[in-house]
């Protein structure tokens, strides 16, 4: 474990504590508690009193905290087989699945990201897609002393642009693709291409680039100095899919390499999951994974929490899903709607302080293309749920939709709908565990809601 920390809240005796400014707070003001909890050694960039324990000033203490952790651990951290994975989409299904597939033909891997950070089995749930540079370095660190020496992990925007990744190097980068996300940060889609574009400026020597071809922003990502692999549909793919058959609960897919074909059977639908399940592919030849190997586990994988997660009710189908963007829920209900026998209904609603314009558009992608939607809240936030609820119906012509702010409330009413063979979405928290309103963290997950709600409908019966 590491003996400095930039969390105030994880200082044991003894420790140093280096008090950096984020996106979002200042570290400074946790300098006291810090100390209160055992620091004797603190780094800061102004000193504001005589803080009783050894003080050093520098210009800028998250570079001092990132040539302090590659100077004492860059050995072991350059012994680690680090594949990070990038794009709006299908980072967290994707690195799953490349979790799962190495750890079932014998190689050790770990995972970090959204669900968590997992070994052979979850260890913790983690507070963001990628945390902080202390925390990546204590989780690596981790990992290795158990013998698991190669690592996937999401890599966000965000940790890109605001350097929570600086000083970390990548054996593999991969891409997944490029939506409207997080405009109310980054401002301009080409802004975010260039802040998910770091990732690729961060690979070692010998590092390669996998490319979603099809991607309209794939340029950002092919850059001159890397090796770089592309698959997708597009003819001109390194790999390229070129067949697929689905049912409501498999898919078998082909494609086309140097000129031979392979075929894939998986127990994942949707066609998006093509591009996660080929992705996964290339990362397991291109680490000495043979075909053979691969074909035989991959049936045996399955999506991560909160993934196109099943839950069988009578003849029907409730659906988990982390969707969250305009792209995602069409893609989630484009899979559904064609194996739903009965009507498809579809739960969402928007996150607060975040892109107020995609609201409007998420509602009318889920009206237009579900028998009913019920509107309801994500995590409000700082923001009021009367806001948030006349953005999603602004100039939204269809009728078909009704409100229920209370989310509980909403997934209950939902499942009342289900008669026959109908299928029921609910998009948005996957497999969080709480509703954010302002600072209260509110205890809910939508599965949980939905066992509930099940189990006293079969003892009511």
């Amino acid at each position: 474990m590491l003996n400095i920390q930039t969390d105030s809240r994880k200082i044991k005796p003894g420790d140093t504590f280096v008090a950096v400014k984020c996106e979002i707070n200042d570290g400074h003001k946790y300098i006291d508690s810090a100390i209160k909890n055992g620091a004797t050694k603190i780094i800061v960039e102004r000193k504001e009193k005589d803080y009783g324990v050894e003080t050093i000033v520098v210009p800028n203490t998250r570079e001092y905290v990132t040539e302090y952790l590659e100077k004492n651990y860059k050995d072991i951290i350059n012994d680690i087989n680090l594949i990070g994975i990038t794009g709006t989409n299908g980072k967290t299904t994707t690195a799953y699945l490349i979790y799962e597939a190495f750890n079932k033909v014998g190689v050790k891997c770990g995972y970090i990201g959204t669900v968590g950070f997992y070994l052979d089995k979850k260890i913790t749930s983690l507070p963001n897609t990628s945390v902080d540079i202390c925390d990546t370095y204590d989780l690596l660190l981790q990992a290795y002393d158990l013998g698991y020496k190669t690592i996937v992990m999401e890599v966000s925007s965000h940790a890109l642009v605001n350097n929570r990744l600086k000083g970390l190097s990548f054996k593999t980068g991969l891409f997944t693709n490029l939506t409207e996300d997080h405009l109310d940060f980054h401002k301009t889609m080409e802004n975010y291409a260039l802040a998910k574009q770091i990732l690729f400026k961060m690979l070692r020597k010998d590092g390669v680039a996998i490319i979603n071809n099809d991607d309209q922003y794939k340029q950002f990502f092919n850059l001159t100095k890397n090796k770089n692999i592309t698959y997708g549909f597009n003819n001109s793919s390194d790999y390229q899919i070129v067949d697929y058959k689905m049912n409501n609960s498999n898919t078998l897919f082909t494609y086309k390499y140097n000129n031979e074909s392979y075929s894939i059977n998986m127990n994942i639908i949707g066609k998006y999951n093509i591009y996660n399940a080929l992705l996964t592919i290339i990362v397991l030849l291109n680490n000495g994974i043979k075909y053979e190997q691969i074909k035989e586990v991959f049936p045996s994988l399955t999506c991560p929490p909160g993934r196109l997660e099943v839950v069988p009710f009578k003849t029907n189908s409730i659906i988990i899903d982390y969707a969250h963007t305009p792209d995602a829920i069409e893609k989630v209900i484009e899979t559904i709607k064609p194996i739903t026998k009965g009507k498809l209904y579809t739960i969402f609603g928007c996150t607060g302080d975040r892109e107020r314009a995609k609201r409007p558009i998420m509602s009318k992608i889920a009206t237009d293309m579900s028998e009913y939607v019920i509107m309801t809240s994500d995590d409000p936030h700082n923001e009021s749920m009367d806001q948030i609820i006349d953005d999603m119906t602004n100039g939204l012509v269809n009728k078909n939709y009704e409100v229920i702010v209370d989310r509980g409330d909403a997934i209950e009413k939902g499942i009342s709908l289900l008669k026959e063979h109908d299928s029921l979405l609910i998009l948005g928290k996957g497999h969080e565990e709480y509703i954010i309103v302002k600072d209260q963290f509110i205890p809910f997950n939508d599965r949980k809601v939905v066992n509930k709600i099940l189990e006293a409908s079969y003892i009511t019966e």
